[in-house]
């Protein structure tokens, strides 16, 4: 059991509880003891992907954390809340309602790399203490700008706040049978609105670098559109190569458990790292690598490789200048 299992998450859930929750699935199963972690935080209020790394996949879950996301995500106009999301407490309210035009056009200026600030609930450290601790706790929290990107932003289909890209982004590591489902909650398609209709919410799909928080960009673009917004609904719904196609609900999780299927939905530990070309080994070589020894003399490109040797994971590695060296290597 060394690899990935997906998740769809349910809002409500945090990502620390799916963590324990895949645990408890491998205990059920009599799977053993195996290191569990997740590949990235999801607020409890957000649904979708989280890769959750089983066993050996752990080593690899730092990458995770530096990969591209892909979100849909519903702005609700007319009120911003403390927390920018629909758990906060209201302190702004403007009567300003955009039209699909206008938050059409606005778009362009938040494509691209640009400077956001993060909420005060943010889990970021402010002298040695979380954001949202000294928020919680009634201090006025100041967080400097960053730079991100946002590669992509475009309204959604859906005009009520609903993932309708759920499987459009490929994927497919699991039977049709298996793969995500609708959630219950999400609202149906909507009518495209009549031109100059005041929107009263929109939702967007964005593709963002590592470090963007969406509740600032939706608080962010609803000021630019001369009012305030909050998030009222955040589903992740691609995080680096795992997307919707590739997910299971802890529902489906906890069947698989009990019958011992959970083989059935483990992606490999190299799913992780599709972005990263092979790099094959004579057993010799593979024994240098185990032993944290430098390969010479390997004609590859410059860069990150995934060593192998037949189909089994030796260690990523980094070739410079015809040398190999181990980033992390894997007990298999």
């Amino acid at each position: 059991m060394h690899g990935w299992i997906i998740l769809d998450k349910s809002v409500g859930l945090g990502s620390t509880q799916a963590v324990s929750a895949v645990k408890r699935a491998l205990r059920q199963g009599d799977y053993g003891k195996f290191k569990v972690g997740h590949g990235g935080t999801l607020d409890p209020l957000a649904s979708g992907v989280l890769p959750i790394a089983v066993g050996e996949a752990t080593k690899l879950a730092g990458r995770m954390l530096d990969s591209d996301k892909v979100y849909d995500f519903t702005i609700g106009f007319g009120a911003q809340t403390d927390t920018l999301d629909a758990e906060g407490v209201e302190i702004a309210t403007s009567d300003i309602r955009p039209t699909l035009a206008q938050v059409e056009a606005i778009l362009p200026r938040f494509t691209g790399p640009i400077d956001q600030v993060p909420p005060a609930y943010s889990a970021l450290k402010v002298d040695g203490e979380r954001a949202y601790d000294l928020a919680r706790a009634g201090e006025e929290v100041v967080l400097a700008s960053r730079a991100v990107v946002i590669h992509s932003l475009r309204s959604s289909p859906a005009r009520g706040g609903g993932p309708f890209a759920s499987s459009a982004n490929g994927g497919g590591g699991l039977p049709q049978a298996e793969r995500c489902r609708p959630t219950p909650s999400v609202a149906l398609r909507a009518p495209p609105p009549r031109a100059g209709e005041e929107l009263s919410e929109i939702t967007l799909t964005a593709h963002v670098s590592k470090g963007t928080y969406i509740r600032s960009l939706a608080r962010d673009i609803a000021l630019a559109l001369g009012t305030v917004g909050h998030v009222t609904m955040l589903r992740r719904i691609k995080a680096g190569p795992f997307t919707l196609a590739d997910s299971i609900s802890l529902d489906k999780l906890a069947e698989l458990a009990i019958a011992r299927g959970l083989e059935q939905i483990l992606l490999p530990l190299r799913a992780g790292l599709d972005d990263i070309p092979a790099l094959p080994l004579t057993p010799d070589q593979a024994g240098a690598l185990r032993q944290g020894r430098v390969l010479t003399g390997i004609a590859r490109d410059d860069g990150l490789h995934f060593a192998m040797l037949d189909d089994v994971p030796v260690a990523l590695v980094e070739v410079r200048d015809q040398s190999v060296l181990v980033v992390r290597g894997f007990n298999l």
